[in-house]
């Protein structure tokens, strides 16, 4: 058998045995970011030998590239205009504050412990490790014991950090020497992977929302097929700001928010399922992909970068989940009227995942100079955060939610909300 069949056996069997034990393993600190990554690792160079990134390079990528444009078009799509009016404050503070304060403070820490990068390399640094991932706090963000407006402002973030990174992001990797980016100049790049690939995006999404509402309202479609219509107009927007020699991930986010607005804008003919059962299809399988690539995650970067380790990299990575994470949190929330365990709990669930990833493997792509230093401390800070995040979830939720049921029993107008009534929580 060749090794790619031997790569995708042991990703079928690890995905088959997860959901054959799924239920028994949600009630226990093992989630399933947790199970992927470190079969990953099991099945990494670092001890089986399995999976290879320098052996399947080119699948491995496509899987991480589709994936993400598929996260980052049901991510947005999914962002209620209800969780931005109501209690809108906290994303709006998060990522208008928070945001560029976590930036700065990643990038003056990779300046000061990374000394084998430039200074623009510190900067990808700082801007691969923004973006947030609710599927690794996914008990935080679903838990009925923790107010709505933290769920609802958490969700929200990171349902829209992704997208306002990426152009970072690309400013960045034009700044290195080097890159495909830095060939076009900022201002080339400015234009296309930014100007024209959001703009082809909110156009691909704005008219694909507006199509769907008009099969709908016709009943021109099945059900079955309007559940695969989202996944062809997430890789209509991705393909059409490539041809254009733009950003595909930032069309896709584009996309995502537009096609999403479209459907709640114009309802009529659409109050049968609305945009999450639309999406829901399409965000199951981005589930699924998301697995999939963490345990690729753990193969071909985690495990190979647990084996050349330093303190610096340690240090980083404990302080990118702490302080250059909870301190900008902390700053962006003051005046907010929010009380100190609010803010401890959406300073620190903060979780870096997917987008991480695959930006640490564009960068590869790209053969900066500090890839390899850039790479480590990427893969150590994301796989702390599935491992901190996902096993400190449950308990913090429910420690949380204790606490903000006490305090909303002794100030009934307190900033959080009131608690959800003791009889619709389920244990």
């Amino acid at each position: 058998m060749s090794s790619g069949g031997w790569t995708g056996l042991a990703v079928a069997g690890v995905t088959a045995a997860y959901a054959l034990g799924s239920r028994r393993l949600s009630s226990t600190p093992l989630t399933p970011a947790i199970v992927f990554v470190g079969s990953g690792i099991l099945l990494g160079p670092a001890v089986l030998n399995i999976v290879d990134l320098r052996r399947d390079a080119a699948p491995i990528l496509a899987l991480l590239e589709v994936t993400l444009t598929l996260v980052l078009f049901t991510d947005a799509m999914t962002v209620r205009r209800g969780d931005l009016v109501t209690g809108g404050f906290l994303p709006g503070r998060l990522l208008g504050i928070g945001l560029p304060l976590s930036l700065g403070a990643g990038w003056l820490l990779a300046l000061f412990l990374l000394p084998g990068l430039t200074v623009w390399e510190c900067a990808l640094v700082g801007a691969v490790l923004l973006p947030t991932d609710v599927a690794l706090e996914k008990t935080a963000i679903t838990s009925p014991r923790v107010p709505a407006l933290v769920r609802h402002g958490l969700n929200a973030e990171s349902g829209l950090n992704d997208g306002m990174v990426l152009p970072l992001f690309v400013l960045f990797l034009a700044a290195v020497p080097g890159t495909h980016y830095a060939e076009e100049g900022v201002t080339g790049v400015f234009w296309r992977a930014l100007v024209l690939s959001t703009a082809l995006g909110l156009l691909a999404g704005g008219l694909g929302g507006r199509l769907l509402q008009w099969s709908r309202a016709g009943e021109r479609g099945t059900g079955e097929w309007r559940q695969v219509y989202p996944l062809a107009v997430a890789a209509a927007s991705y393909e059409l700001a490539v041809l254009t020699d733009g950003s595909g991930f930032i069309a896709a986010w584009a996309a995502g928010f537009a096609f999403g607005f479209a459907l709640r804008r114009h309802p009529a003919g659409v109050e049968r399922d609305g945009p999450e059962g639309t999406a829901e299809f399409a965000g199951n399988l981005a589930r699924l992909l998301a697995a999939i690539s963490l345990l690729v995650f753990g193969a071909v970067l985690l495990g190979p970068a647990l084996e050349h380790l330093n303190w610096r990299i340690v240090l980083y990575a404990v302080l990118s989940l702490t302080v250059v994470r909870m301190l900008p949190v902390a700053l962006a929330l003051a005046g907010s009227g929010l009380r100190l365990p609010t803010v401890a709990f959406v300073g620190w669930f903060g979780p870096r995942g997917l987008a991480s990833v695959v930006l640490a493997l564009l960068v590869v792509e790209e053969h900066v100079p500090g890839v390899e230093l850039l790479g480590r401390v990427v893969a150590l800070t994301v796989g702390l955060s599935v491992l901190l995040h996902g096993v400190s979830a449950v308990a913090l939720a429910e420690r949380y939610g204790r606490w903000h049921r006490k305090a909303a029993a002794a100030t009934p107008d307190l900033r959080e909300g009131p608690p959800v009534p003791e009889g619709s929580v389920r244990t």
